[in-house]
């Protein structure tokens, strides 16, 4: 009985000892905590002084498992403005060696485009551009086109396959949708409006007697009635340079023009008979036209020299004489072209 009395005890003596610690050890953590406040997340946002390291120490009492890790977003100084559009039309001077097509190319939009927005100066032809000419350049494709007496909203877009909607919503036009009106010679923009080209070409010379007047199309222009020389129908490159200038085939632009120094040798590109040489009235400057007998026709434009006389038979390969700017040129280089039965087609699709 005594030995069961003494266990019993010695239970309860444990148990009160473990209440005792529990209660002191509850008493320093309550004071631990009281003079060192833990940190809400806020506090530690607006302090750099904290860090990981300092609230372990701060608060000695607590185990961190791990290290905290905070993130830092970089301040952007510099706001990057995002690119617009173009809403308004601008100016641009022709420089040496421009063409219709290259500008279009620097500003993004259509050849025709350039065309159309300067009719009182390049008359429809490419061949027409000049250095220190001052084109307006439209923002998008279309026609940009100065408002007549009588005209209407309705009356412009027919005039031009367009919509009279994309006229009033064209934020360049600044137009009061509630009540439209446009001043007389004011400029309007016509986004996907179009228009048909007027022509001026040197028109196609047969070998036969064709009545060619050379008032009309220039000194070189030949009385016709000739026979010779026939085409192979393959055609080599009229020049010892394969790459472009400026303009390329277009609807604007029948031929391409091809690279080349003033004085360099042009060559037939087939063989035939010469049914144009020398001075051309239609921009073309000192030309070259081939008639080679099987429907095809070739053109060579802007030279410096012409080497060959009308009647002449040639063959592919042949010099017909030297590449230059004469006539509309703004720089040296060979205007080509290639027809057939009166129409023209893309050289890229003929030329080795």
């Amino acid at each position: 009985m005594k030995s069961e009395r003494f266990i019993v005890t010695g239970f309860w003596l444990i148990a009160a000892s473990l209440v005792l610690l529990v209660v002191y050890l509850g008493w320093r953590v309550k004071g631990t905590a009281a003079a060192t406040p833990i940190p809400t997340i806020e506090e530690v946002r607006a302090s750099p002084t904290i860090s990981a390291e300092n609230l372990a120490a701060e608060m000695p009492a607590f185990e961190l498992s791990s290290k905290l890790h905070f993130i830092r977003r970089e301040t952007t100084i510099n706001t990057i403005i995002p690119s617009r559009p173009r809403e308004e039309a601008v100016e641009y001077t022709v420089e040496k060696g421009d063409s219709v097509f290259g500008i279009a190319k620097k500003f993004n939009i259509k050849p025709e485009t350039v065309l159309w927005a300067n009719e009182d100066q390049l008359n429809d032809s490419p061949d027409m551009l000049s250095p220190g000419m001052v084109l307006k350049i439209p923002p998008v494709d279309g026609v940009y086109y100065q408002w007549k007496e009588n005209d209407t909203l309705t009356s412009v877009a027919d005039q031009f396959k367009a919509k009279v909607d994309d006229i009033l919503n064209w934020p360049g036009n600044k137009m009061d949708l509630t009540n439209p009106e446009v001043k007389v010679d004011e400029w309007v923009m016509v986004p996907g409006g179009e228009r048909e080209f007027r022509t001026w070409i040197v028109p196609q010379i047969a070998r036969d007697k064709s009545g060619v007047s050379k008032s009309v199309y220039g000194p070189g222009a030949c009385a016709g009635n000739y026979d010779g020389a026939y085409g192979t129908g393959w055609f080599a490159w009229p020049s010892a340079s394969h790459v472009l200038s400026g303009n390329d085939f277009w609807s604007g632009h029948l031929g391409i023009d091809i690279a080349a120094f003033t004085g360099d040798p042009v060559y037939a590109s087939d063989s035939g008979v010469i049914v144009f040489a020398g001075w051309s009235t239609g921009g073309y400057g000192y030309m070259v036209m081939i008639d080679h007998g099987n429907g095809y026709q070739t053109v060579y434009g802007h030279l410096s020299a012409v080497g060959v006389s009308c009647g002449q038979s040639v063959y592919q390969g042949n010099y017909i004489g030297s590449a230059g700017s004469t006539g509309n040129s703004t720089g040296s280089h060979l205007h080509f072209e290639i027809r057939l039965w009166g129409q023209f087609i893309n050289p890229w699709y003929v030329l080795p």
